[in-house]
């Protein structure tokens, strides 16, 4: 009996493993993590840490197949980041008018070391992705944390009510996605309790003389419509629009994805 037992124990999963389904812990907090199918366990891969809109939870990340499958054949990780209550604790926000971000920021930088510890991530190649609120969030990690990601993706999202005056060197690489017709977060930010969205253009502006970016080059692939710079250091802050409203699509994260390779930064 003993030694039936004691190979029960031996087999059973262990108490810290975690995944698509199930929570990995993190203090009071959680993410959920896909690795690449087929994934031999030991050998580092790149991963996109993805933050959900509003009232999104990992859980709901882990069940969007289309997103977790491209990622899987681009040979990434998907980690899902998971808010408070389904939100971002951001500066500026209708329910945080009084945050710095602090709190978000040491969540990250959680997630990012146990990750790193705890599963086969490379910590140089790591994107920070997301959409709607989530897209806020990456932009207020792309401001406070650049060294922490080798690019950002935020798609329908910027900062709340206006964009700081500068940002933490050095500039990353941005890559930021919108509908044209987005009613839920217009281009131009409406307001929402006592503060507002913020005006995308507003954001690009402050990132292009922050990080010293060149003139624009107008370039099109498929649906989208980007206008694309370049700074000194090979950093890019491309700015792409889609004819649609707050939507997301797979291939506008693939495509986002296949631009920061590009810069070698990946």
């Amino acid at each position: 009996m003993r030694f039936i037992l004691a190979l029960l124990l031996l087999l059973a999963p262990p108490a810290l493993a975690c995944g698509t389904d199930t929570d990995c812990p993190l203090g009071t907090r959680i993410y959920r993590i896909a690795m690449p199918e087929g994934h031999d366990g030991t050998t580092p891969v790149p991963a996109l840490i993805w933050s959900h809109g509003y009232k999104g939870s990992a859980a709901g990340v882990m069940r969007n197949l289309s997103l977790r499958h491209m990622l899987s054949d681009a040979g990434f990780a998907l980690i899902a980041a998971h808010g408070v209550d389904g939100s971002w604790n951001l500066p500026n926000g209708p329910r945080t008018p009084d945050s710095t971000g602090a709190e978000e920021f040491a969540y990250f930088d959680a997630l990012i070391a146990d990750a790193t510890a705890r599963h086969s991530i490379d910590p140089a190649r790591i994107i920070a992705a997301g959409f709607s609120a989530g897209g806020m969030m990456v932009w207020n990690l792309a401001c406070s944390h650049p060294d922490k990601f080798a690019g950002f993706i935020p798609i329908s999202g910027t900062f709340w009510r206006a964009p700081p005056d500068s940002c933490t060197a050095p500039a990353s690489s941005i890559v930021h996605i919108h509908g044209t017709q987005d009613k839920t977060v217009p281009l131009t930010g409406r307001a929402i309790g006592n503060t507002k969205q913020g005006d995308v253009e507003q954001a690009l502006t402050m990132y292009e003389t922050f990080g010293g970016f060149g003139a624009p080059t107008a370039v099109t692939f498929g649906p989208l419509t980007c206008r694309h710079r370049r700074n000194p250091q090979g950093a890019i802050l491309e700015y792409c629009l889609f004819d649609g409203g707050h939507t997301l699509r797979t291939e506008y994260i693939r495509h986002a994805i296949t631009r920061l390779l590009d810069t070698d930064q990946l």
